[in-house]
């Protein structure tokens, strides 16, 4: 369904993978981050879902190529990624989104793991960005310096994981009462007995359906709400 891309950003040119709704009709936007991973299949079939539900999708690259299914290649790459030029290259996805014809209404931002702290992150970075969903957000904040003030009027939802304590996290609940404070909304939701990484369903030792399944409806609802 969709195809990669290059947008502008950091002063030069990324690239990312670009899902459309079928029909021709302008709809919202959605910006889709990786997990650690990188863009790999998983993610790519992520946008073309947004797609689908009528949404157009997305992914930057923020690896630049790379990508891997080995958690210490992948801790690497992670551990790599200098978080002022992924900030560039999230406003460059949004401002590239704005100016698509396909494109009509606000765009919201979704992202996984690593990718979900960096969702949450999005809406301070763009005023574009007007509603972001973390999927069991997992990387050091500090590394960000969220300006939390920018959420004033926008939303966020926080899926947790039970295995790895998101929802009682201390960046999580930093996050939750510094978007409140700022006149913005922050709803988490914890998913019994699942496991980091639960909408993952390339990944059968995490995957857990009903969780997923409930996540998906949840995001859909805010970004149908929030977007259009």
């Amino acid at each position: 369904m969709g195809e990669m891309v290059s947008f502008a950003s950091n002063g030069g040119t990324s690239e990312g993978y670009l899902a459309i709704p079928s029909g021709g009709a302008a709809n919202p936007a959605v910006i889709v981050i990786q997990e650690w991973w990188g863009l790999v299949p998983h993610i790519r079939s992520v946008a073309d879902r947004f797609a689908e539900a009528g949404f157009v999708a997305l992914a930057p690259d923020f690896y630049h190529g790379e990508s891997t299914g080995e958690p210490d290649e992948a801790r690497r790459l992670l551990m790599g990624l200098q978080m002022d030029e992924a900030a560039k290259d999230i406003a460059g996805a949004a401002e590239y989104l704005a100016g698509r014809p396909e494109v009509a209404g606000k765009v919201g931002c979704v992202g996984f793991c690593a990718g979900g702290s960096l969702a949450l992150w999005s809406a301070t970075l763009s005023e574009r960005i007007v509603a972001t969903a973390g999927f069991y957000p997992m990387l050091p904040w500090e590394k960000m310096r969220p300006e939390w003030a920018d959420y004033a009027g926008k939303s966020a939802i926080i899926h947790c994981s039970e295995e790895d304590g998101t929802s009682a996290a201390p960046g999580v609940q930093t996050a939750r009462a510094a978007i409140e404070a700022a006149g913005g909304t922050c709803t988490l939701y914890d998913y019994p007995g699942s496991r980091h990484a639960f909408f993952n369903d390339d990944r059968p030792e995490a995957f857990d359906q009903r969780a997923s399944a409930s996540a998906w409806a949840r995001t859909l609802e805010l970004f149908r709400a929030k977007l259009g």
